[in-house]
Formats: C-alpha cells, structure tokens, sequence
C-alpha cells in the first residue's frame, strides 16, 4: 500500500516510476553524458571523460543514479579533497555529473535530481606576462645569428662548458622556429594553442582585409571570431605564411597548415616552453597565461568590453571578467586619472551660490 501511495504521488507530479527509473545505473547516465558531448561536436570530450574517471571510481558503474544523493555528493567532494584535488578540479567533475543526472532526467530515466553544489575556488589563477618576460621567453628560442650569439654569452656567463651550449642550442634550435611565431600569435590574440591556433590552416589568414579567422564550429563555444591583424601580427603572420611556402617549394609538398613541424601538424612542445621558461627564470609559467595577458592588454587599451570578449572569445561578461586582471600597473594607471580627475575639479569655479547670513 505504502508503495502504491508513493508511485501515485510520484504520478501526480509529473515524475517518470517504474522499474526502469529504478535500475538506470551511473554508467548509463555517464554514457548518455558521454552521447551528448559527440552528438554536439563538443571538442571538451577529453575532459568530459577525465572527470568521469574519476566519477566512477567512487560511484561505480553499477551504483543506482536515484541512490546519488547529495549527501553522497558531499561525500565524494570530501573523498577528492583528502586525495589532494584541487576545487577547480572537482567542480568540473560536479560539472558532469549535473549535467548527465540532468540528461537522465529529461530522458525519463531518473525521478528527480539531487542538488549539487560547487566549492569556492580559491585557487584561481592570475599568472600572466609581462612584455619582457615575454621577450626573455622569445630570447630562450633563439632564431637569428644575433639572438644565438646572445644565448651563447648568457650560457657563458652561467658558467656552461661549448660542448654543453652546443648540445643545449643544438636541441633549442630545432624547435625554436616552429613554436615562436605559435607563441607570438597566442601572446597578442589570447587564442588558445591547442584549439584554436594550432589548428588553423593557410587560408584563414587573410593579409589584404586584416583579419585572422575561426570558422563556426572551430571554437570552444562553437561560434566564428574574427581577429583583426596589428602591425606585430601582421608581420608575424606574413613572415610564417613565406617561409612555409619556402618549404613546400624545396620540398615540393602542398601543406594546408598555417604552423607545422617540417609540414606535419605541431603536436606538444611542452618540454621545450618549460626549458625556455626556466632559462629565462620564469618557471611556472603556462602557455594558457597569455589569454589572461591577451584580455589585461585590451583592457589597458582602452578596448571596449563587447570588442574585446569578440575578438577573445568569451561569450559573458563573467568569464570575461575572471581573465580580467587588475595588476600594478593598471591600478597605478587608474590612481593616475583619478587624481587628474579631483585636480581638474578644484580648478573649476564653484557654480553654489551661498545663502545670505540669516540676521537675529
């Protein structure tokens, strides 16, 4: 009797019952959350499936998803927490379980939801460069015969041996021309390397109109950004496009790719940006610091918001915010115009008209 009332209520409110809603399992839900991410081209399914990893190795495949309460939920943030993850972290994993207890839902497969909540990220990152640390990063990719020569001294200096600025340049030197004008691009637009740099092709630059190009689709949030060219990218760009043209004539192949590795696509240079970084006494430096950069940059140019969000590619005001860092420089800036502001006011004549004394 006492379930014959309980499946009447869950009627009366719409919610799905019957056995099917019982036994869909976590492993269901995470591989209908899995469908999703493909049916919709999201290029995140890397992530997606990270998290779920470690999603699974607390709720099991085989856990019932109506048994995924909140207090369980808390359980599990408690369980990543002692492990060392970090609130980032485990918001993307909360993340994903929202979202595939929510396809569940929709698709009748499960009752009603347990609340998740997220934690207070603390640890958001404000890393960003300087223009200098961005050259002494450069510095550390030698091209030229000048820019080697300077790394020989600055090896010299630090006591190396030749036989070892050799073997160091030797290894630098194979790398160096492929990833500068990869980090140069990244420095000025805030593009993201891996996505949205290093897949670009010949054709969406477009030097005579000015523009660098993402189609529709290519993005992280799936919309076409345009990025006008500056004087700097413009150059970098110009000069990447001819020395690949260079290649394919000596080589005689045809490459699509707008940056390559001896025509073949760039895959990670992670060794060689973090030997540059330590060289140039900046380790711990991510390549993801020059989004943040890119926004600090617009905003210290007086940009305005709505152009600089498109040309970035943030879709909201609050994610354009979180790269929006207030540094040193820029709150000097603003104490500067302040105090323009209160000196410009003291030297206009009072427009108040005292009242005359009242007399006894």
């Amino acid at each position: 009797m006492k379930l014959l009332k309980k499946r009447l209520g869950e009627v009366a409110q719409g919610r799905p019952v019957g056995r099917s809603v019982e036994r869909t399992t976590f492993g269901e839900v995470a591989e209908m959350l899995v469908g999703d991410y493909k049916a919709n081209g999201r290029r995140s399914i890397d992530r997606i499936e990270g998290a779920l990893s470690h999603l699974r190795g607390y709720f099991d495949n085989d856990c019932r998803a109506m048994e995924i309460t909140s207090d369980r939920i808390t359980a599990y943030k408690a369980s990543r927490l002692e492990k060392g993850a970090a609130a980032a972290t485990i918001n993307r994993e909360l993340a994903a379980l929202k979202r595939a207890l929510k396809l569940a839902e929709i698709a009748g497969k499960l009752a009603a939801r347990p609340h998740v909540s997220m934690l207070h990220e603390a640890n958001r990152r404000k890393g960003f460069f300087e223009a200098e640390e961005f050259r002494a990063v450069l510095s550390e990719l030698p091209v030229s015969d000048l820019e080697v020569e300077a790394f020989r001294a600055r090896r010299r200096d630090e006591g190396l041996s030749p036989a070892k600025i050799n073997h160091e340049l030797g290894m630098v030197k194979l790398a160096a021309a492929d990833i500068r004008p990869v980090l140069k691009v990244a420095y000025i637009t805030g593009w993201r390397i891996t996505s949205e740099i290093l897949t670009r092709q010949k054709h969406h630059v477009d030097l005579e109109a000015g523009w660098l190009r993402l189609d529709p689709g290519e993005s992280k949030n799936g919309e076409g950004r345009m990025f006008p060219l500056t004087s700097d990218l413009r150059e970098t760009l110009a000069a990447q496009l001819e020395r690949t043209r260079a290649f394919e004539k000596e080589t005689g192949q045809i490459i699509p790719w707008l940056f390559h590795r001896e025509g073949r696509p760039i895959g990670s240079f992670r060794k060689v940006w973090m030997s540059a970084c330590e060289r140039a006494r900046l380790a711990g430096k991510i390549p993801h610091d020059f989004r943040r950069t890119a926004v600090r940059n617009l905003e210290r140019a007086g940009v305005p918001r709505s152009a600089a969000m498109a040309m970035v590619g943030h879709r909201t005001q609050s994610i354009y915010s979180r790269y929006a860092i207030a540094d040193e420089t820029m709150l000097k800036d603003g104490a500067v115009r302040l105090a323009a502001l209160h000196a410009a006011d003291a030297q206009r004549p009072s427009k108040v008209i005292p009242l005359p004394l009242a007399r006894n």
